[in-house]
């Protein structure tokens, strides 16, 4: 095992729990190196957190062997963190540190931040009782305190809102210890990771860079892909044009790589139209949707709304943000006519058709299959201008035939989520109230949703912890700052988190910030030019240097030796093309003035 690696897979195999037949991991290798930020994705179900059990020593292999460092210290999160029954906070963060008085706690920065960043403000709370959000929190806080080389997290964005999010992102790119993360958490995959690796099929394929980086990837391979895959394509194919034009240095590649992209998008029409999709709503809905006149909404402790006037008006495709309780699920049960106001009047318009989809999971028919349960509803549905069977868009929301003659009873959670979101499209509204949409879903399941969303012609309020599901699918946000009133956001979630770090005394810092620089001269730019072309030569010739090298890994893989001087010249091609691209941004920045 080389120097730097923490833990290394050597030809891993592991399969299902009491089911020997299905094969989760194949042969594995692959190594976490000092350093690394990993993300994992892949399907539900295709193996990401078997790889993170057999990773962390809580299951033992079916084949294959892991090896780990010496005296390596683990953190670990999993989705199923168990905390000790009448344990109070204080006893899980910050027992294991021995920091137990006030004033030796209070003193560390570290812990401070944690606390702080993570919303835990009680440490005499005891655990029981708590709500699972509440719990999650404190186990994640137990594993950002400890002295850790490896910090390995199974969906952490979860119960965070975008506020912790954003907290969270920044806190693990400043840690030193490596990192190994499963979420469908989009941008923070981006903000996050440098290194992709994607479960699927038995096996794990590693790509440099967070999501975008990856999609550009996973791009690149479809093109090369049989006819058998043609929908993925396209749809990878349409996810890469959103990524380029819809918001833009979301890839921390250099442009020479992005121009070497463009082929792949050159025919693939914009993410959506919107003036279309305008004119097509008011069509449908008229003039009035949903009408807010002088409502106020409270809970026993505080007021949500205090007398706001607010409009949503046809085709408005609206994200509502905030902190966890600010009363994001109660305005749209308000909305949805679900919760009377506690003062002023909903007006809603007479054509609306209103669909609302709640965090909670709705009662479906166990008896019926997948497809029963959807034609149940409707055998037929139109979008935009197709009509869909009801088989199609169980499809199009990644139900495959063969899943579609599943008995209900028998789905997982992502699975009924899935399930009850195409029931509500098929009743063909025209107005959708979605409460945190993306929870349970994986990236595929989640770029196809988008993919929907996109030609939806309807009106839309969408509250939800993923930024980039926000970014997308939505042309306004709107937010909830705890002082009743609805608050217009044109700056968007950037906006959001400017507002909320200035609104309190300590705050999260926004991810990557970047400094003011001085305006350059035109001679500085100049030369800054002449650095950045002489610095893409090199990176051409790294990346065809990186080529050869991964091709002749797979000549020598029976020649051990050979094998550990090619991946040692491969890692320092790499770390050289990652300096270089630094470079480059750096002068190609200052070349732009």
């Amino acid at each position: 095992m080389a120097d730097t690696n923490l833990i290394n897979f050597e030809a891993v195999t592991a399969t299902v729990p009491g089911d020997g037949s299905r094969i989760l991991l194949d042969r594995v290798s692959l190594g976490v190196a000092v350093g690394d930020r990993i993300g994992v994705v892949g399907l539900n179900g295709g193996g990401k957190t078997t790889m993170l059990e057999v990773l962390t020593g809580l299951r033992e292999p079916n084949g294959g062997r892991v090896s780990r460092m010496r005296d390596l210290r683990v953190a670990v999160v999993s989705q199923h963190n168990e905390l000790p029954a009448g344990a109070r906070v204080r006893d899980v963060v910050l027992g294991p540190l021995e920091l137990s008085a006030e004033h030796e706690w209070a003193a560390d920065v570290r812990v401070r931040s944690v606390l702080a960043g993570l919303g835990i403000t009680d440490l005499e709370r005891t655990v029981d009782g708590m709500s699972g959000g509440e719990r999650r929190r404190v186990a994640l806080a137990a594993a950002l305190v400890a002295e850790s080389d490896l910090v390995v997290l199974d969906e952490p964005t979860n119960h965070l809102d975008v506020e912790g999010i954003a907290w969270l992102a920044q806190h693990l790119v400043a840690s030193r210890a490596a990192l190994v993360v499963v979420t469908h958490d989009r941008w923070f995959l981006d903000a996050v990771c440098t290194r992709t690796w994607e479960v699927a099929d038995g096996r794990v394929e590693s790509y440099t860079g967070g999501y975008a980086d990856w999609v550009y990837a996973r791009a690149e391979r479809s093109r090369q892909a049989d006819a058998a895959e043609e929908r993925r394509r396209n749809l990878a194919r349409k996810e890469l044009a959103w990524l380029r034009r819809g918001a833009p240095a979301r890839t921390s590649k250099p442009r020479f790589r992005i121009e070497a992209a463009e082929e792949l998008i050159a025919d693939v029409p914009d993410p959506r139209n919107t003036p279309e999709l305008m004119a097509f709503a008011s069509a449908r809905l008229g003039r009035q949707v949903l009408e807010l006149e002088d409502a106020s909404l409270r809970v026993p402790d505080r007021v949500l709304l205090d007398q706001v006037t607010w409009r949503v008006g046809p085709g408005d495709r609206i994200g509502l943000v905030g902190v966890n309780g600010s009363g994001k699920t109660s305005l749209l049960r308000a909305l949805g006519g679900e919760r009377e106001l506690d003062g002023g009047r909903l007006v809603t318009g007479k054509t609306v058709r209103l669909a609302h989809l709640s965090q909670e999971l709705a009662d479906l028919p166990a008896s019926l299959r997948v497809l029963e349960a959807v034609e149940e509803i409707a055998r037929f549905v139109t979008v935009g201008k197709h009509e869909l069977s009801a088989s199609s868009m169980l499809e199009r929301l990644g139900f495959p035939a063969s899943r579609q003659w599943t008995p209900v009873g028998e789905l997982s959670g992502g699975e009924r989520r899935r399930l009850q979101l195409t029931r509500l499209l098929m009743g063909e509204p025209n107005v959708l109230l979605l409460d945190e949409p993306t929870n349970d879903l994986d990236i595929d399941t989640l770029q196809r949703l988008e993919d929907l969303l996109d030609g939806w012609p309807g009106t839309m309020v969408v509250v939800s912890h993923d930024r980039y599901l926000i970014e997308r699918a939505c042309d306004i946000v709107v937010g909830l700052f705890g002082d009743g009133r609805i608050t217009h956001l044109p700056g968007g979630i950037e906006e959001y988190l400017k507002r909320r770090a200035a609104s309190v005394a300590e705050s999260p810092v926004p991810v990557a910030p970047t400094a003011q620089a001085a305006p350059s001269s035109a001679a500085e730019q100049r030369d800054a030019r002449k650095e950045a072309r002489r610095l893409e030569r090199r990176m051409e010739t790294l990346t065809a240097k990186e080529e050869k090298l991964h091709a002749a890994l797979a000549e020598a893989s029976t020649d051990a030796p050979r094998l550990l001087a090619l991946d040692a010249e491969l890692r320092e091609v790499i770390a050289e093309r990652t300096r270089i691209e630094e470079d480059w941004l750096a002068a190609a920045e200052l070349a732009e003035g």
